[in-house]
């Protein structure tokens, strides 16, 4: 069996979270809005998409419309990307679209250019500065849309947090707000969004702190993946290939990478070219090593990225304080004083190395360089 790493997997491939699956699907059913917020490649898309095939062999009817707004800077690229996505979902050729075009987006600055189209595969364009008018009938778009052709709608919006990238992403969030309260009966059957964002903290800044979308979205949180079903998919994809490894190494490895099967995955992957039978713990120390070659550039430049202030906090960290305030520990880490703390909380805060839960407590948002720090930059033995 093949270890898949590089893209989200459905099926035979997707490993637990039976219970954030069902109550995914359920959600959209219901006519939901969701927000979906955990660090990369923890399978969020993957999670999203077995929930759309376990709806679809149920026979339910759909379509869906994705956009990502990871390369989104402006307001009127973010509406012109998630106006073509609805428009593809409802058409396929230029005169579709031009009649799509002229019914939903009329009496608006959005206009569909043939020349653009055949030159740039783009669907909408602007014929002059975007207003609160034109935003609105974007997002409403999938509403309308879907009303007429009587098949809901489920639009996937993709690193949601980018919309605060934006010259005014607060305004869109605010008309998005806006347009989630004002759903009717029938808006909540055609059409609901799932917003979902791999930046953590920037999406709790948008749905804890600013508050915006309350009682509007439900967050679905991924939990962890039960280590077992984790180690039975790995033993079983080795014994395919006719290899063997221990399940008491396995437990180490999934301690390890604290269940990231993104992370197992690739580690298995490696561990599978580097020997013809059994893996024995000197080819999981080398497959270690290996995978840690591959990350330590993104590693070493997340660190040369920090002021002294700022690794001297993560080693207190590491160390396993919670208190960073007290005297001692500031003495002890040369962290300034009590305020130095807070600044340096809220820079590691934003710059998603950390996250801190209900307790306040500090948490790496990344396994793997959580380890990396430890074991290769701090030199910390056992």
């Amino acid at each position: 069996m093949e270890f898949i790493y590089n893209k989200y997997v459905t099926g035979k491939h997707f490993i637990g979270r039976k219970n954030e699956v069902s109550i995914l699907a359920n959600l959209l059913s219901q006519g939901e809005n969701i927000a979906l917020y955990e660090p990369p490649k923890t399978g969020k898309m993957s999670l999203v998409q077995q929930a759309l095939f376990n709806m679809r062999i149920t026979s339910k009817r759909f379509s869906t419309a994705v956009v990502s707004l990871m390369n989104t800077r402006t307001v009127a690229d973010l509406c012109m990307r998630l106006g073509s996505s609805v428009m593809r979902a409802c058409g396929n050729t230029p005169e579709e679209f031009t009649d799509l075009t002229a019914r939903y987006l009329g009496g608006t600055h959005f206009v569909f250019d043939p020349a653009l189209f055949y030159a740039k595969d783009q669907i909408l364009s602007l014929n002059w500065d975007i207003d609160d008018a034109d935003i609105r009938a974007i997002l409403t778009l999938p509403y309308r849309a879907a009303r007429d052709r009587s098949i809901p709608m489920y639009v996937f919006v993709n690193e949601f947090q980018n919309v605060m990238l934006t010259e005014d992403g607060e305004r869109v969030c605010r008309i998005l707000e806006q347009v989630f309260r004002e759903r009717s009966v029938e808006d909540r059957a055609a059409a609901c969004y799932i917003l979902c964002g791999s930046q953590v903290n920037a999406m709790k800044e948008i749905f804890e702190h600013k508050r915006f979308f309350y009682r509007e979205v439900e967050r679905v949180k991924l939990q962890a993946i039960d280590a077992k079903d984790i180690i039975d998919h790995v033993i079983k994809g080795f014994l395919t290939s006719g290899k063997v490894i221990d399940r008491d190494l396995m437990v180490g490895v999934c301690r390890l990478f604290k269940g990231n099967i993104w992370y197992i995955n690739h580690f298995a992957a490696i561990c599978d070219t580097m020997t013809r039978g059994y893996i024995m713990e000197p080819v999981l120390v080398d497959a270690l090593e290996t995978l840690l070659s591959i990350h330590e550039p993104r590693f070493l430049s997340m660190m040369n990225d920090l002021t002294t202030f700022q690794v001297c906090f993560l080693r207190a960290v590491v160390d396993g304080h919670t208190r960073f305030s007290s005297a001692d520990v500031i003495q002890h880490y040369k962290l300034n004083s009590s305020a130095n703390v807070r600044r340096l909380k809220d820079a590691l805060y934003k710059k998603e190395i950390l996250t801190f839960n209900e307790s306040d407590a500090p948490e790496f948002l990344d396994a793997l360089f959580e380890y990396w720090i430890r074991k290769k930059y701090f030199e910390i033995k056992g």
